[in-house]
């Protein structure tokens, strides 16, 4: 009886616990659903850190989110805009468990995302799918990585880095264009100077853009640009790089960069541009927009300088710029996953879809089968009809976060006065050696 007794008694102690924790689960779930609903009325909440922060970022993504009204009219955005810090807000953000739903992220973060599993392989997704099916010829590395992985939607095609300038004060000045070597770019450096003007502005402070002005140094001799230090047994920097190391120095020494470049952000170097005050401005194609409305006429791109006018011209149609994956990534902890994913996917597609139509720019990932609806900027029908026809090589994607953060790191010094080209390249070898 005992022994019946006591097994009845833990027959109910069990379903009484099972009970409990079943309750449990039915209050964690709905404190979860109440979580992302606050509303209650079915209206699925989702925070996307975008770019936000001019014309060229905020207009695209506006677009987008009002088309989603129309298309998801139960998910409400939440924008947290995105800071010109080379995406470390966003990596502080993953180090202290706050991650947004959705987020816009270069390749270089994707990876550090993927590595404290901060980011979702979108794969499998029927979105993804979908995305590829409708790509456009020659940007399959946009949105498939190295690792052959799906990390992120993109909206842009393969973009790329120019050097814009006044003419205005090009011809003030008495300087010549198109600018075609190292040394010209160096004398009218200095004719800047002694003029008043900052020479080149340059927002240094953001390691990717000393990077990315490099890179073109980079490609005059090396087409692959940063692609071809990435192969094993590499152990050297070549040549083609150590002798972009010695120009950018040059150009440093010549004073073509303001003193106080690397504490300069984006919004300061283009102020510096837009008002007149700096001859020469670099980034990428996407800047055409903003610098044709605020400098009209005056403004025009020029291509990358080389050692020689030979070089020059046998490398101009060198693209400095890689068909790196970016776009729209997902938090694998965000409460409504599937959602997410199918808003970044149609984030990144209407985006494409405003640039297109809105902007006329022919460097979009997915296929738009809309008309353009705008003029096209004059520096936009260059690129269209000049440059993208006649391109012969784009730089390759460097997927080696170790390698790639050493040059993000010596560019940057680069532009200190005490920093060498020979340091530069000793430490460049360090890491050769190590990683390859």
């Amino acid at each position: 009886m005992k022994a019946q007794s006591h097994k009845r008694l833990k027959a109910v102690l069990l379903t009484l616990t099972m009970s409990l924790v079943l309750a449990a689960c039915g209050g964690t779930e709905s404190s979860s659903s109440e979580a992302s609903n606050p509303s209650g009325d079915g209206t699925i909440k989702l925070k996307v850190y975008a770019q936000h922060f001019d014309d060229d970022t905020s207009k695209p993504f506006d677009y987008a989110v009002e088309k989603l009204k129309e298309e998801m009219p139960n998910v409400e955005i939440e924008l947290d805009a995105a800071v010109q810090d080379g995406y470390q807000k966003l990596k502080t953000y993953a180090a202290t468990g706050n991650m947004p739903d959705i987020y816009f992220t270069d390749w270089s973060t994707l990876q550090t995302m993927a590595k404290s599993k901060n980011v979702e392989l979108l794969d499998d997704y029927e979105a993804t799918t979908e995305f590829k099916q409708n790509l456009n010829p020659g940007v399959e590395s946009r949105l498939v990585a190295p690792d052959n992985h799906v990390y992120a939607y993109p909206d842009t095609g393969i973009e790329f880095q120019i050097i814009y300038y006044n003419k205005a004060i090009f011809e003030q000045v008495g300087i010549q264009t198109p600018i075609k070597t190292i040394d010209q770019m160096a004398e009218a450096a200095q004719k800047l100077k002694a003029a008043g003007f900052v020479p080149m502005s340059i927002f240094a402070k953001e390691k990717w853009i000393t990077t990315a002005f490099y890179n073109g140094l980079v490609t005059r001799e090396q087409p692959q640009g940063f692609g071809a230090i990435g192969q094993e047994g590499l152990k050297q920097l070549p040549e083609a790089f150590v002798t972009a190391a010695e120009q950018m120095k040059k150009l440093q020494q010549a004073g073509l960069f303001d003193a106080n470049a690397t504490n300069t952000n984006y919004d300061q170097a283009s102020s510096l541009f837009y008002q007149g005050k700096a001859a020469m401005f670099v980034n990428g194609q996407w800047e055409i927009y903003s610098s044709q409305e605020k400098l009209g006429d005056q403004v025009d791109w020029m291509y990358w300088p080389a050692k020689d006018e030979a070089t020059y011209e046998q490398s101009k149609y060198f693209i400095n710029g890689a068909g790196a994956p970016q776009g729209y990534a997902v938090y694998p902890g965000s409460k409504n996953k599937d959602t997410a994913v199918e808003v970044a996917a149609f984030l990144a597609a209407k985006s494409a879809e405003y640039r297109y139509t809105q902007l006329g720019s022919p460097i979009v990932s997915p296929k738009v089968d809309l008309p353009i609806a705008s003029d096209v900027p004059a520096m936009m029908q260059r690129v269209a009809t000049e440059l993208l026809p006649n391109a012969e090589n784009y730089a390759q994607l460097l997927s080696n976060t170790a390698i790639t953060n050493a040059i993000n790191d010596g560019t940057q010094y680069i532009m200190v006065d005490s920093y060498t080209p020979e340091e530069f390249v000793e430490s460049l070898n360090r890491v050769l050696d190590k990683e390859n």
